[in-house]
């Protein structure tokens, strides 16, 4: 806003704000907390739509535009001569739709110009309309001619949605350009759907799927998908279907150069994925990987096989065995009767989520981690989160799920600060936790804007929103979710003086 603002104080500085180096890019979105998109201020968009792009468009190669400013920017049939990159942020899927159909400057744009095409929808409480969205993939591969790279609906870490491709035309190829897509869908079918040579050229899928389960149709799962050099498969929820499903995938891809799995895994009567088995199940059938990244987590659950687990210099043996770079690892099959996990990852760590750390964790240097999940049956104490804000420096979102009391609740080691969270989740954890993060003298939170806790707790914590020792943590407070489904208290606006909304979950 400041630097379009001087467009017209004079010729100097029209020469520095409309230099053609610096105005490629033009971007009509600005960037909010958790990655939400926001408008441009109408009389901002007015003075860039009369002032600016009339001397600039002829420069900019890549647009986003936003639902408020596309028809301002975007619609006018002689700006953009030098356009092939366009990014649609915060639409709705119906919105985008209508425009995809009913507009012929767009799509003529869109068949003759563009190149890469970035979407994303915006994430709304009501249930998502599948429908739209596979039919707004559909028509984007049929009226891009040109198309190259495709990113549809990015996956935040906060912004656990998806949507399903289903029913999509059987034809033998749905677009001849396409090499590059990254696409967030359900299901496991999805996947194997976009693989089975409707994208004949398809070289780089980056694909987040929802759930991995058992596939329900016939689709070929044994196909040599010869055209692919890079697959990254990210999967936060627990999967049952590993060995029979993703195994079986990836063997397809003989020629793949290039391999990221972030993974959550459960194995029954099988041990845990280590080194031995990255190798021999999965590096083996593809000679050409020169490159491979992985978070995998393992829950093994013996019932019929008396499985003897390995333990962590194990782990770091097959690792070494097989000649894998640097990585770390952490077991432990000591809590459970008849159950062990293990979380192995490559080093440097190059996932901004990090799943399940628990009391076995071994520590390290997690920069690009802007998620955590603390899983455990054993109590987390005071000295394991000091080591969590050591080692997560730029952590943004954390969720605690441990029902047990901690041992130690006098905290008298030193001051913990957790100096970018703006998201923490206490609902599946022990009161002991809401002392631990929420009273200022164990833990600070400069940037908490919002708060996951149980109702119980935060008035037992805060004593009925009375308690001076919680307010700095809660002074920014702006979204809290609590599970009561009638009125919150009046004075609960003065206890948190920032709040804007109060959701209620079950």
């Amino acid at each position: 806003d400041v630097l379009y603002s001087l467009v017209n104080v004079n010729e100097r500085f029209d020469r520095l704000v409309l230099n053609p180096l610096y105005i490629h890019n033009f971007d009509l979105s600005t960037k909010s907390l958790f990655d939400d998109t926001s408008s441009i201020s109408d009389q901002v968009l007015d003075r860039i739509y009369k002032k600016v792009l009339p001397r600039i468009h002829q420069h900019i190669n890549k647009l986003t535009v936003e639902p408020h400013s596309i028809e301002h920017i975007l619609l006018n049939v002689n700006f953009y001569p030098q356009l092939f990159s366009l990014s649609f942020v915060n639409f709705e899927e119906e919105i985008l739709y209508q425009y995809l159909t009913g507009d012929s400057i767009l799509q003529r744009r869109l068949i003759e110009q563009i190149t890469h095409l970035s979407i994303s929808i915006r994430n709304k409480i009501k249930p998502i309309v599948f429908e739209i969205f596979s039919n707004v993939f559909i028509l984007i591969l049929s009226l891009c001619k040109r198309l190259i790279n495709l990113n549809f609906c990015q996956l935040f870490p906060d912004q656990m949605w998806s949507f399903n491709i289903f029913a999509l035309p059987s034809t033998s190829c749905m677009s001849l350009t396409l090499t590059q897509l990254k696409i967030n869908v359900n299901t496991f079918d999805a996947c194997l759907y976009l693989l089975d040579g409707r994208l004949d050229n398809l070289s780089i899928l980056i694909i987040n799927i929802l759930k991995i389960s058992c596939k329900l149709s016939n689709i070929d799962n044994m196909k040599k998908l010869y055209k692919l050099k890079y697959f990254s498969l990210i999967s936060f929820d627990d999967t049952l279907y590993y060995d029979d499903e993703i195994i079986p995938l990836l063997r397809r891809m003989i020629n793949l150069e290039e391999l990221i799995l972030s993974l959550s895994v459960i194995r029954i009567d099988l041990n845990y994925i280590d080194g031995t088995h990255l190798y021999e199940e999965i590096q083996s059938y593809m000679p050409q990987l020169n490159k491979l990244i992985f978070s995998i987590n393992t829950t093994v659950i013996k019932k019929n096989i008396n499985i003897v687990f390995p333990s962590n210099k194990d782990i770091q043996h097959s690792f070494i065995e097989r000649e894998y770079q640097q990585v770390g690892f952490y077991a432990d099959s000591t809590v459970i009767e008849g159950e062990g996990r293990c979380h192995v990852y490559s080093l440097p760590y190059q996932f901004e989520t990090f799943l399940h750390l628990n009391n076995s964790f071994q520590g390290g240097i997690f920069n690009k981690v802007r998620c955590l999940t603390m899983t455990d049956e054993r109590s987390f104490e005071h000295e394991l989160f000091k080591i969590i804000s050591q080692d997560f420096p730029f952590l943004e979102k954390l969720t605690i799920c441990n029902e047990k009391p901690q041992k130690n609740k006098q905290h008298l080691s030193t001051l913990i600060t957790f100096s970018h969270l703006i998201f923490l989740d206490l609902k599946p954890a022990h009161m002991n936790y809401a002392k631990q993060f929420l009273l200022e003298q164990n833990t600070r939170l400069p940037r908490l804007l919002t708060l996951n806790i149980r109702y119980k707790t935060l008035t037992k914590v805060t004593n009925n929103f009375t308690n001076n020792a919680t307010r700095l943590n809660c002074s920014k407070l702006k979204y809290l979710h609590v599970n009561k489904f009638y009125d919150l208290p009046s004075n609960i606006h003065q206890y948190f003086p920032s709040l804007l909304l109060k959701y209620h979950f079950c």
